[in-house]
Parts: C-alpha cells; sequence; structure tokens
C-alpha cells in the first residue's frame, strides 16, 4: 500500500511512539511514508531515532521524514495525527495555578473548567493553521486524527471552521470497560458495552452479556470492589445518583460538575492519593513535569532498552491504528469516537461534538443514530455542551466576552467564583498566555489595562485541597525500573 501518515506534535516521545509503533504493526503498511514534526528539534529527533530504531530491528524498510516544517511533513499525506500540547508546561502550568488563586482546585485542567478552556484557546488558534495546511497541501480528502485536548472543543473547531474532516480520539471508555468487567467477573470480550455522550463525560448506556442487561448489577459490583470504592468515589457517587456509570477517571470527572471541588475541606473526601488520575490537585501536572525531568536525564537509558517489536504482538488499544487499517484494508472495526453530532444523540445540540460508537470499513467511518440519552445524563451533557460552544466561537473569533461568558458557564468555576472573579482571573490569563493567543492582540492589550488600574479583587495564597511532593528523576526512574521488575 502507498500512502502517507504525518504526526504533529511527534516530539512527545512515549505517546507519538506508542501510535507509531501501533501503525507499524500493521503489515500491509510496511511500506508507507511517514513524516514526523514538532517545534521542539531535540525531541522531535531523539523520538525519530527510537521509532526508526524499532523499524531497522523489525526489518521495515521505511525512513522516516523528521522536519520541523510541519507543511513539508503534510506534504501530500493522507492521514496527519495530532498530539500537540500547545503551550507545552509554561503555559499547562498557567492553566492550573492562576485558577487556584481564586480558588478553582483542578486535578487535570485540560478538558473543561477553566484550565481547559483557556488550552482550548490555544490549541484552536493553532489547529484551525494546521487546517490551513492539510487543506493546501496534504491529500485531497485528507483526514485529521486528533488527540489533542480540549478533545471535543478542538475537533469542533476543526470540523466547524477548519474545513478538515477530524475525528476525535480517546482511550478513556477503553479504561472504564476493563473497569467494568473486572467488577462483573466477566471477560471484556464476553461484554455487549454501549457509551454515548461527549468526551470525558461519556456514559455507559448500555453493558450486556449473552442479551442479559447487566446495568443494575453496576453498583453494587463497584461499592463491594476493594479498590474501586477508594479510588472512584466520584464516579460511584454519579453512578448512584443518575444511574449510569461515566467513562473518564475520578480526577477529571470532579472537576468536570460543580459538586465534589468547590469547598476546600470537602475534597480529601472525594479523591484518592494512591495514584494522580484520582483527584490530586494539580496531579497531571505534577506527573508532566516529571517525566519530562526524567525524559531529560534518562533518554540514554531509553536506547539501551529493546527495540518494540511491530509484528502486532504488542499493539495496543488506542484507535488511531486501528481506524487507518479498516479504512485501507476494508477490515472492520468498531469503536467510539468524537464526531460532529447532527443528530446522532437527538436531545443534545445538532451542532456539538458527542463521542458515540462509529463503525469503520473501507467505505469510510459510519455513525449510526444513538437516539436520546437518558434525560439525567443528556443533562450533564448540556450544560457543558454550552461550556465548549461558547468556548470555541471564543477562541475563532478572539471573543473575550464569550471566552469570560464560558468560563463563567463552567460548572466547577461558576461553583467557586462570582462574576467579577472570573472576569479578573481570564484577563490574567489572557496576559499570562499572551504569546499563544494570537487572536486575542486588542483583548489583551485591554486586559493589561484593567490589571493595571488597581483596586484588584484579593486573591488566595492557596496551592490546593491535596497536592504532592514533584519526584525528582532518580525516583521516578527507580519506580520506572521497580515496574518493570515486577511486571
Amino acid at each position: 500500500m502507498s500512502f502517507k501518515v504525518a504526526f504533529i506534535g511527534a516530539g512527545s516521545l512515549v505517546f507519538a511512539r506508542t501510535l507509531f509503533a501501533d501503525i507499524m504493526s500493521v503489515p500491509e503498511f510496511h511500506d508507507i511514508e511517514v513524516a514526523f514534526t514538532d517545534i521542539n528539534p531535540d525531541n522531535l529527533e531523539k523520538t525519530r531515532a527510537l521509532c526508526q530504531r524499532d523499524l531497522d530491528a523489525n526489518g521495515i524498510p521505511i525512513t522516516i521524514q523528521a522536519t520541523t516544517d510541519r507543511r513539508e511533513a503534510f506534504r501530500n499525506a493522507r492521514y496527519i495525527v495530532n498530539c500537540v500540547r500547545i503551550g507545552g508546561l509554561e503555559g499547562f502550568e498557567t492553566d492550573i495555578e492562576i485558577p487556584l488563586k481564586y480558588g478553582v482546585d483542578q486535578c487535570v485542567g485540560d478538558t473543561l473548567c477553566t484550565g481547559g478552556i483557556m488550552y482550548g484557546q490555544r490549541v484552536i488558534a493553532a489547529l484551525l493553521d494546521f487546517c490551513k495546511d492539510i487543506r493546501e497541501v496534504a491529500e485531497p480528502g485528507a483526514i485529521m486524527l486528533n488527540y489533542s485536548n480540549p478533545n471535543a472543543m478542538a475537533t469542533w473547531a476543526c470540523n466547524k471552521y477548519g474545513k478538515v474532516q477530524t475525528i476525535g480520539l480517546c482511550h478513556g471508555e477503553i479504561h472504564g470497560e476493563q473497569q467494568i468487567a473486572e467488577v462483573l467477573g466477566i471477560p471484556r470480550d464476553e461484554l455487549d458495552i454501549t457509551c454515548a455522550g461527549i468526551n470525558h463525560q461519556t456514559w455507559y448506556i448500555a453493558v450486556k452479556h449473552h442479551g442479559e442487561d447487566m446495568l443494575p448489577k453496576l453498583l453494587p459490583g463497584f461499592e463491594a470492589h476493594e479498590k474501586f470504592r477508594e479510588e472512584e468515589k466520584v464516579r460511584i457517587d454519579i453512578l448512584k445518583r443518575f444511574g449510569y456509570y461515566s467513562t473518564e477517571s475520578n480526577g477529571h470527572l470532579s472537576e468536570y460538575v460543580a459538586w465534589y471541588r468547590k469547598r476546600p475541606d470537602e475534597i480529601k473526601d472525594w479523591i484518592n492519593l494512591d495514584n494522580w488520575i484520582n483527584g490530586e490537585t494539580g496531579g497531571y501536572l505534577r506527573v508532566t513535569r516529571e517525566e519530562r525531568n526524567w525524559f531529560e536525564t534518562d533518554y540514554p537509558k531509553i536506547l539501551q532498552e529493546e527495540p518494540k517489536k511491530l509484528d502486532g504482538s504488542q499493539r495496543g488499544n488506542e484507535h488511531c491504528s486501528y481506524i487507518i487499517e479498516s479504512l485501507e484494508t476494508g477490515r472492520r472495526y468498531r469503536g467510539h469516537f468524537n464526531v460532529m453530532n447532527e443528530g446522532c444523540i437527538t436531545n443534545l445540540p445538532y451542532e456539538s461534538v458527542v463521542e458515540v460508537p462509529c463503525y469503520v470499513d473501507g467505505n469510510g467511518i459510519s455513525v449510526p443514530k444513538v437516539g436520546d440519552l437518558p434525560l439525567g445524563c443528556a443533562a450533564v451533557c448540556s450544560q457543558s455542551i454550552w461550556v465548549q460552544k461558547l468556548a470555541v466561537e471564543a477562541a475563532v473569533h478572539g471573543d473575550a466576552e464569550l471566552l469570560k461568558q464560558a468560563a463563567l458557564m463552567d460548572p466547577l468555576t461558576g461553583a467557586v467564583c462570582n462574576p467579577p472573579e472570573v472576569w479578573q482571573m481570564i484577563d490574567e490569563m489572557l496576559v499570562a498566555q499572551e504569546q499563544w493567543l494570537p487572536q486575542y492582540g486588542e483583548a489583551i492589550a485591554q486586559a493589561k489595562e484593567n490589571l493595571a488600574k488597581g483596586n484588584l479583587i484579593p486573591t488566595k495564597d492557596y496551592h490546593g485541597a491535596v497536592r504532592l511532593r514533584e519526584k525528582t528523576p532518580a525516583e521516578v526512574a527507580a519506580e520506572r525500573e521497580a515496574r518493570v521488575i515486577t511486571a
């Protein structure tokens, strides 16, 4: 087969290498063209070198094109795999630290809440530039497979304004399916599971085993599970009150709704510190810092590890490679993707991005009609969709008023902050993130003027309800080595 795949954000070593290895695990793809692009030439070269070593060790005659010129990477590409984090750690830190001063305590801050809204402003500005390049130099009809968060906002903007067919991909529903199988004591491949909703707020609306409805068994199963009842308190509480289990992790879910992180003294009651993803304040920022520091000091050790096997034995569950395989070979694949709604979920807005079961084969990507979500689940999703819509329109048009309205309408931000606090907080974040927000030139000048006037609302010296110390590179390396030995 002859076609080209381009990876943007390829300097994200672990994730980009994983996706690349999955694609190379398809035997028919051993003669395709591959391009990597990133704005960081050092990270780009590190990833290229490792992936090229994997190819060479497996006897696959592909030479990876690595370039900081994304148009060259996109040229004649049929698929663009997007993994960028606009603003890197510097921008991410402001997503977490500035809202904390106003009492907004996030675990992740990359999908909704104040951090996710601001991250969306940076990502959408960049992705619309990517889309322009794709339209101009990629193969006609090229598809972008988007892994960048906030996934729904980014996918929405690329489809509506970027005019590039974009499929948003996430692995949240895969992890939850494994949890459900474990609490039911049934192998995953024996369960028929359907998810529907929006990215990171998707619901397991059907779980069947040989035709038997297993939904009534989920709550008692999770409550009886020794590990999950401690780690998934928010998800179990949502299951108890809404009747359906949510795909997203405890920490993610806790910051998308108004109820679990608005009172600092109660946050600890809803989270668990065995893993950051269970709800630790700024947990994802901490581990991302740790991984960056570890990667910079331990890259030579990674080079000494065995190359990845590209014979399919180490292929993962990420949707990306399976979508490309199905489109190119005709082999059928079913997965949950983020797509424009357009009537798929009938009680969510027609113009929104939903995460639903899709089918892929040689004829393309088919999106069946789901119908109505359970009413309570639809209500939770609808609230988030309006925040997303405001944020998307703000990002596309550089409209600071819509941006502030999005933050005000956000469930957790609105539960913690009053309107004057939201307006001041967003002004502060616009100024802090100026270098990544070209569409907000006039608004940032006005924000600087607003902040210079004085008489500002006092903020708090607050660093989060439950925050852990950042590990050193040596500690991270020791933990990784211990996991390898245990495995």
